[in-house]
């Protein structure tokens, strides 16, 4: 009986675990473009606002978020926004110190980019095998979009 529970109770944490980040990583991205360079511009002040067009979500411009931890480096984004919508998402400084990292990173980049440009907004799917990566983007841009907010 007691194996019969313990069973029961790691098959729903597992159900719930599939449920919650059961979208993995499926296709194969180039690697990002972008280097792992520090940032020159002020991680909480817009680095250009312009207007906000009529019924938009953000304002014109380039807003940087605050960096977060990513257990192995820390992660900054700058997100661009044309027209009130997010159209770019940069990353200023991401982990790229170990190989596996910029392995993870080649594929997780690009991927939490077109996520969030697809959401307008920070609220991703972790992608798989870059947990900490995605919850530190999420954190950064959810920053950034704050900044834009119209």
């Amino acid at each position: 009986m007691k194996k019969l529970l313990v069973s029961a109770a790691i098959i729903g944490v597992f159900a719930i675990y599939i449920l919650l980040f059961g979208r993995a990583a499926t296709s194969t991205v180039a690697p990002p473009t972008q280097g792992g360079a520090s940032v020159a511009s002020s991680p909480t002040s817009p680095t250009s606002a312009g207007t906000t067009p009529p019924g938009s979500l953000y304002k014109n411009g380039s807003f940087t978020g605050g960096s977060a931890d990513a257990q192995w480096g820390m992660v900054q984004v700058q997100a661009i926004v044309q027209n009130g919508r997010l159209t770019d998402v940069k990353f200023l400084t991401y982990p790229n110190e170990r190989s596996r990292s910029v392995e993870i990173n080649s594929y997780a980049i690009p991927q939490l980019t077109t996520e969030a440009i697809q959401a307008q907004n920070a609220q991703v799917d972790i992608v798989s095998g870059a947990t900490d990566t995605s919850f530190a983007f999420m954190q950064s841009l959810s920053d950034a979009l704050t900044q834009a907010q119209a």
